[in-house]
């Protein structure tokens, strides 16, 4: 199969959807990679890279569309990337379509088949390509919101684990799982005073006995959450509901409860967002502030760390890079249920229940 790679093009975004060593496992393998030019260059691998492992260079993102039958990217299609797919093409990357109705009427329009890391799922239920990422973000979430707490930062001027004889930052996470349980291990780490809600009784306990007496859990009912909001400097809003928009925990009255310069972290931001005040910010824009509490956004925050994030989902997506190049796409998903639960495109028509359902539109079974 011949495979592209282009140079991911959304704002700050240095990740690539192969490295090099990935490149080599599939040139092994007996198929062709084509990387846009520069591609590898935002995790330092330049051009040379590439092709000591079997790969051949692109000028341009228009030369890797033409002359492949899969792309694998990062970051859902830009406008002009979605332009550029055909009804032969595969189309292997993040989606997140559920927030995202004009990207997916763009790829319905486009013929490709299009599977989302996101709703790849694994025998134990777990979401295996998103999981490198929420870990990434979930880790993230706690640094940024240590910096915005600066005052320099318009932020309340708190140190995130106090000092002795100064009570550290109240910590509240929404969901525990996997990068809200990321995000507690790094807030622990800097001594802040932490609380994890999640609607399911069964994870309570599972991180009740993670953590032990580190950290408090309680159930997310509308009236903890609003307590939480009200005492807390920090608000990460770490839900999922695979494949579907994420619900609004924290409505804009409850902003009016919170501390002047309280800093909220809205990792579900991909799925819409879980703070009816969210909307996406960029790298380059990453916060602004409504009724004096700080919202950072942004809806790709592992790019920031892209070296590191680039490693971690190729570690993750490569077997299923392999099998869809050495079987097909069709035959690949028959094979894998849990591949096939990543299809969300297919000929023209929405795959993913969830996702046609949040977006309204039709949805068609693949088979």
């Amino acid at each position: 199969m011949k495979i592209g790679v282009p140079k991911e093009i959304k704002n700050h975004e240095y990740r690539v959807g192969l490295t090099p060593a990935s490149v080599a496992e599939l040139v092994a393998a007996g198929h062709e990679v084509l990387v846009e030019t520069k591609a590898g260059m935002g995790i330092d691998f330049d051009d040379t890279a590439y092709t000591k492992v079997g790969a051949k260079i692109a000028p341009e993102a228009a030369a890797v569309f033409a002359d492949s039958d899969m792309i694998v990217k990062v970051k859902e299609p830009q406008p002009g990337e979605i332009a550029m797919l055909e009804p032969r093409h595969l189309l292997f990357t993040y989606l997140h379509l559920a927030a995202d109705k004009p990207q997916a009427e763009g790829l319905m329009k486009s013929g490709a088949t299009c599977i989302a890391y996101e709703t790849v799922t694994s025998n134990s239920g777990a979401l295996p390509l998103l999981k490198p990422m929420s870990e990434v973000a979930g880790r993230m979430s706690v640094q940024v919101a240590s910096h915005y707490l600066e005052k320099e930062q318009g932020g309340r001027g708190e140190l995130l684990g106090g000092v002795p004889g100064v009570a550290p930052c109240k910590v509240a996470i929404l969901g525990g799982g996997v990068s809200g349980i990321n995000a507690a291990q790094m807030a622990v780490g800097q001594r802040a005073d932490v609380t994890i809600y999640d609607i399911s009784n069964e994870r309570l306990a599972e991180l009740d006995m993670h953590f032990g007496s580190q950290i408090k859990t309680a159930y997310a009912s509308k009236a903890a959450i609003a307590e939480a909001v009200a005492r807390s400097q920090v608000v990460i809003g770490a839900v999922l509901v695979p494949g579907a928009a994420a619900p609004k925990l924290v409505t804009r009255e409850m902003l009016g409860t919170m501390m002047r310069g309280s800093v909220l972290v809205d990792i579900a931001i991909d799925q819409g967002g879980c703070f009816e005040t969210s909307h996406a910010t960029t790298h380059d824009d990453p916060v602004y502030e409504v009724d004096g509490v700080i919202h950072y956004c942004v809806a790709n925050m592992p790019g920031a760390v892209a070296r590191t994030s680039a490693f971690a989902l190729n570690n993750a997506t490569l077997p299923f890079v392999l099998r869809l190049a050495n079987l097909g796409a069709e035959a690949a998903m028959k094979a894998d249920r849990h591949l096939a639960n990543g299809l969300n495109v297919y000929k023209g028509k929405i795959a993913f229940k969830a996702v046609a359902d949040d977006l309204d539109l039709p949805y068609e079974a693949w088979a």
